[in-house]
């Protein structure tokens, strides 16, 4: 693998996070937005906002990093050969920014064979850029910058236990949640990616979710891991591929989670 310029691939970052921000906000809490449903059963929405975001942050990928590879919810896989890989969720929590709240966010993170790298979590909304990587942990938003830092170690009992839907998984794996969630100080719902964020920012000390996809965790993982938090799936293992993701803010927090969710097979 070519040695790695960190300030270029981080100016690349937020390049994209610029772009994914322009397209988001020209349908964000406006009407006509077209809405297409991927699901064959239920509800699983994409918009022309996901599409043009997605594309906008391909264009400047083509144009500044040709030969890395990608990955996006809405457009796939491209490949690549410099052993990089750019994984992309345009709009990770479709349903909230349907619904006008500044839950959803774009989700960027430039991932190699051993995991992610660098990581944003972007809420155009509000302005707020969450990023980890390289030696940084850090907010930018409209109240200035400031550094990413978790919660220290708690007992269970006065932990905050975020997930997206109450509903969670198959029914083994929702009764393991259900046993994590009666024994913290509050569970709370909805949040999409802007929980991840929040543990990040040291305000939450659990994120627990289970059929996530690649492009819904590799950038808070990145930005997780650099605020001083891990993040697993439900067995204590790489979190990488999705599926049940365990995000924790201190390794006592984790130990404690584990000990319950671990309960129910991967």
């Amino acid at each position: 693998m070519p040695e790695i310029d960190a300030t270029s691939l981080i100016e690349t970052a937020h390049a994209l996070a610029d772009a994914a921000r322009v397209e988001t906000l020209a349908h964000f809490r406006g009407a006509g937005l077209e809405i297409d449903n991927k699901a064959a059963e239920g509800f699983d929405p994409v918009t022309a906002a996901d599409r043009a975001a997605e594309a906008a942050m391909r264009r400047i990928l083509s144009e500044q990093r040709p030969d890395d590879a990608i990955l996006g919810e809405e457009m796939g896989k491209t490949a690549g050969t410099t052993g990089l890989t750019w994984v992309l969720d345009p709009i990770d929590g479709t349903r909230a920014y349907l619904s006008g709240t500044p839950t959803w966010g774009v989700l960027i993170a430039l991932s190699d064979h051993d995991g992610p790298r660098f990581g944003i979590i972007d809420q155009p909304w509000t302005g707020e850029r969450f990023m980890g990587g390289f030696g940084l942990a850090r907010l930018d938003g409209p109240h200035g910058s400031r550094a990413l830092r978790t919660r220290p170690e708690r007992p269970l009992d006065a932990a905050i236990l975020f997930s997206t839907y109450p509903e969670v998984g198959t029914a083994a794996e929702q009764q393991a949640f259900d046993a994590l969630s009666g024994r913290v100080r509050m569970t709370r719902y909805g949040m999409d990616c802007y929980a991840f964020a929040l543990l990040a920012l040291g305000q939450i000390d659990l994120v627990v979710e289970a059929g996530l996809q690649p492009y819904d965790i590799q950038a808070p993982i990145a930005v997780i891991e650099a605020a001083g938090g891990l993040v697993t799936d439900w067995q204590g293992g790489p979190a990488t591929d999705g599926g049940q993701v365990l995000a924790a803010a201190n390794p006592g927090i984790h130990s404690a989670a584990l000990e319950l969710l671990s309960r129910v097979g991967a």
